[in-house]
């Protein structure tokens, strides 16, 4: 079972417009704490080089897609557990 817990390892900001996005967004890569990494999206911050900073400590939230698709996006930890 993984923990839910993540550090940013790199991103990229898309500024480019695109009707199922609201401004820019961030499609980053995110180490485990288990150690695997995978691609997502950061969420709940703002899209920008300042408040996106290499090795935060980031936990997972799903987002549902359908009755049976969620996927698994990051936000900055709150220090809670995920």
């Amino acid at each position: 079972m993984a923990s839910g817990r993540a550090t940013l390892y790199s991103y990229i900001i898309n500024q480019r417009p695109h009707p199922s996005f609201d401004g820019p967004v961030a499609a980053a890569v995110v180490e485990l704490a288990e150690g695997p990494r995978m691609m997502t999206n950061i969420i709940e911050t703002p899209q920008t080089e300042e408040a996106l900073v290499l090795d935060m400590d980031l936990e997972v939230v799903f987002e549902p897609q359908s009755d049976e698709i969620s996927l698994p996006l990051f936000r900055p930890s709150t220090g809670a557990s995920a």
